[in-house]
């Protein structure tokens, strides 16, 4: 990705998704956010997301999380 990464803080989270760490969605922030997926998800018929709360998931294919974010495949090593 070319720049560092670290653990983001529960506020910083809350304040640009709109969501407690452990249910941040896909979708749905509230700020517009750059989405990565990891290319490995490919190799999974189906998925689980957050769905809003820490207790919540969503089932959805890898195709479906590449379509409803718009997010850029990558190799994440």
């Amino acid at each position: 990705m070319g720049e560092p990464i670290e653990k983001a803080r529960p506020g910083f989270v809350r304040e640009v998704t709109g969501f407690a760490i452990g249910g941040v969605p896909p979708v749905g922030h509230s700020t517009p956010l750059r989405i990565f997926i990891d290319q490995d998800l490919r190799r999974h018929a189906s998925i689980w997301a957050a769905a809003g709360t820490p207790r919540t998931v969503v089932r959805l294919t890898p195709a479906e999380l590449e379509a409803v974010t718009g997010g850029l495949v990558i190799d994440v090593r």
